[in-house]
C-alpha cells in the first residue's frame, strides 16, 4: 500500500543508544575499614521485567544456585513500553534535503523528507539483593538526568552529514520490595526508572529522483529582432 519495502533501523538504533548509557555501571563492596573487597560490573540486557521476576521467583522458591538459571544479582534490564506521535515537533512534511551526488555525472539522487517525530518510552529495572547494591546503581544514573540528558547521533547511515540531538528525559523513579519471608530468606529489591526518548522516523530513502544536468536558455535581443538559444551544463554554471 505504501510502496517498496524499506527499513532504516531507527528504533533498533534508539534501543542500542539507550542501552549504551547504562552498560558500564559497577558496584563496589567494602569492609568495615573501608577497604575494597570486590568490584562487580552490573549486567544489562533487553527484556521484559516479568521474565526476570519469574526467574528470580523460581530461584527463591527452589533455592537454586544463581549459575543454574543464568541470573545473578545485581543486574539491570530495559524494554520499550510505549510509543507516541509528537505533533509539537512536526515540521512541514514536504520539506526535504537532497543528498549530494558522489560524482558530477550522477543522474539521480535521494531526497530526505521531513521525518515523523515520535516519543519512545523506556523502562529501566534495577534488581538487587540489598539496598546498598541498588542505591549504588541508582546514584550512578540519577545525577546525569536533570531531568534531560542529550546525545548527538547519526540517525541514517546513508546521510552521514545529518546529525540529531536526541534528548532522553527521566520521567520518574519507583521502588518495590515485596519482602514477606523470614529474615534469612533471599529478598529482591527493584528500582524502576521511566524514561522518554525523542526520535525521528524517516520515510523510504531508496526512492531516487532525476537530477537536472542541462537547461535551455533563450535570450532575446534588445530590439526583439533576434533570439539566441543555448544549452548550458548545470554543473558548470
Amino acid at each position: 500500500m505504501f510502496g517498496d519495502h524499506f527499513y532504516n533501523q531507527r528504533i533498533r538504533k534508539a534501543v542500542a543508544v539507550f542501552g549504551t548509557l547504562f552498560n558500564d555501571i559497577h558496584i563496589v563492596r567494602k569492609n568495615s575499614s573501608g577497604n575494597i573487597l570486590s568490584e562487580t560490573k552490573v549486567p544489562l540486557s533487553y527484556g521484559p521485567r516479568r521474565d526476570f521476576l519469574a526467574r528470580i521467583d523460581q530461584m527463591n522458591a527452589t533455592g537454586a544456585d544463581e549459575r543454574q538459571i543464568a541470573i545473578k544479582l545485581p543486574r539491570m534490564s530495559f524494554e520499550i513500553v510505549a510509543m507516541q506521535y509528537d505533533a509539537t515537533r512536526q515540521l512541514p512534511k514536504m520539506n526535504f534535503c537532497p543528498k549530494a551526488g558522489d560524482t558530477d555525472t550522477e543522474s539521480t539522487r535521494s531526497k530526505l523528507y521531513s521525518p515523523s517525530p515520535y516519543n519512545i518510552s523506556f523502562q529501566l529495572n534495577i534488581y538487587a539483593k540489598s539496598q546498598d547494591d541498588a542505591l549504588q546503581v541508582v546514584e550512578q544514573i540519577l545525577p546525569y538526568f536533570t531531568p534531560h540528558y542529550t546525545l548527538t547521533v547519526n540517525p541514517l547511515t546513508e546521510f552521514e552529514d545529518v546529525k540529531e540531538d536526541t534528548p532522553i528525559t527521566l520521567q520518574g523513579v519507583t521502588f518495590s520490595d515485596d519482602y514477606e519471608a523470614v529474615l534469612e530468606a533471599r529478598r529482591t529489591i527493584i528500582y524502576t526508572l521511566d524514561f522518554e526518548m525523542k526520535i525521528n522516523l524517516y520515510k523510504d530513502l531508496s526512492r531516487r529522483q532525476s537530477v537536472i544536468t542541462q537547461y535551455d536558455v533563450d535570450t532575446l535581443s534588445l530590439d526583439g529582432s533576434e533570439i539566441f538559444s543555448s544549452i548550458e551544463d548545470s554543473a558548470s554554471s
